[in-house]
């Protein structure tokens, strides 16, 4: 039973992980698709970069290199700016980073797709109305670019609660790394290991159940567009 408990430990060390990295991301992906939008030089550059980088090469790449060169890279920035600044990486701080960096990537591309669906007659109507910007933003835009990316989005929060299990391999102590330790000792892979399963396999259906329920909040008074007679028929 004390392997149990610190699996639990495990699975909340896990779903800490899993958040913040999920909220990274989403930050990082909705800054970057409301910069992206248009054409600007600058802005374009820095996209590509980021994009060409993190999207390149693997997570947990990207985990072991801030886990290892993170305080370095932290302090070189520093310098720059004249400061002397001496920083620990933690592995949940790496971790973190590591995974909202990269899936924020991902998240850019659907967020600017989901924006640039959103009918322009949205924005026009709007823009009669005399509607301030954020009112717009916040009031008719993003309730759509909700409900189109929506799917998207929780393929991708799955994907990160799944790539969690690689970075046990940089010292976080997540529910992976209690189930290695757990059959290393007692010789029974098979039992730990399937409880680790079932945790990520519930994480899976309480996933997919909760965006059932907002699929449907987001879809309030949406009408199904009119079908023609032909069409109809068939």
């Amino acid at each position: 039973m004390g392997f149990v408990q610190q699996l639990g430990l495990g699975a909340l060390v896990t779903i800490q992980v899993a958040v913040l990295a999920y909220l990274l991301a989403l930050l990082v992906g909705t800054l970057f698709a409301l910069a992206t939008l248009k054409r600007r030089l600058v802005l374009g550059t820095i996209w590509q970069i980021y994009a060409s980088i993190f999207t390149g090469v693997p997570s947990l790449l990207v985990a072991f290199l801030f886990y290892y060169a993170g305080s370095g890279m932290i302090g070189s920035l520093a310098g720059l700016a004249g400061l002397q600044v001496k920083v620990e990486v933690s592995p949940f701080m790496a971790a973190v980073a590591a995974l909202g960096l990269v899936y924020g990537a991902y998240l850019a591309d659907l967020i600017r797709s989901a924006i640039l669906n959103v009918p322009p007659g949205q924005f026009e109507a709007a823009k009669v109305l005399r509607v301030p910007l954020l009112s717009t933003w916040l009031r008719v835009i993003l309730p759509q670019v909700l409900r189109l990316a929506l799917p998207g989005m929780t393929n991708m929060w799955i994907v990160v609660l799944k790539d969690t299990a690689l970075i046990s391999l940089i010292g976080l102590k997540e529910i992976m790394a209690y189930a290695r330790l757990a059959s290393g000792v007692t010789k029974e892979p098979f039992i730990y290991y399937m409880l680790a399963s079932a945790f990520f396999l519930a994480m899976t259906a309480l996933t997919y159940f909760t965006a059932q329920r907002v699929e449907k909040w987001a879809n309030r008074g949406v009408r199904p567009a009119a079908v023609s007679g032909a069409a109809r028929a068939l």
